[in-house]
């Protein structure tokens, strides 16, 4: 009895084999035009017609507040040189994160780590061809 027991439970524990488990599978073509997506046995093929961004745009970061990092986003809706610089509540610069930099159009997320900082308000600004947009 002791020994179905523990054969049981063996059998309970065994892992699934692959046609038991729900599949998840994105793939995005080099255009980034085309997005398909499989999900057991589920298929579709979806057109993406709005994957770049329409507009400049500079988004809130997030978390924030933050303590120690945060991170900041921006969309770019065409090719352009960029800079994205963090200011003191003085305005002095205390982190340049992109530096005049050539981006192609597309949405960007940038890491910031402040651990070095004193704590405080930080604002930052995104700049391109003429345009400029701040943020705290």
């Amino acid at each position: 009895m002791k020994y179905q027991e523990m054969r049981a439970l063996k059998e309970v524990v065994k892992a699934r084999t692959p046609e038991n488990v729900a599949m998840h599978v994105s793939l995005i073509s080099d255009d980034l035009s085309r997005i398909m997506k499989s999900t057991g046995g589920e298929v579709s093929d979806k057109y993406e017609a709005n994957i770049l961004p329409t507009e400049f745009a500079l988004h809130q970061n997030y978390p924030n507040p933050f303590n120690p990092a945060t991170k900041i986003s921006f969309d770019l809706p065409q090719d352009s040189k960029v800079n994205l610089i963090v200011y003191d509540l003085l305005g002095r610069e205390v982190k340049r994160l992109v530096n005049n930099e050539f981006k192609v159009a597309g949405k960007y997320t940038y890491d910031f780590n402040g651990s070095s900082l004193a704590s405080g308000i930080y604002f930052y600004r995104f700049e391109t061809k003429g345009l400029q947009i701040q943020n705290v």
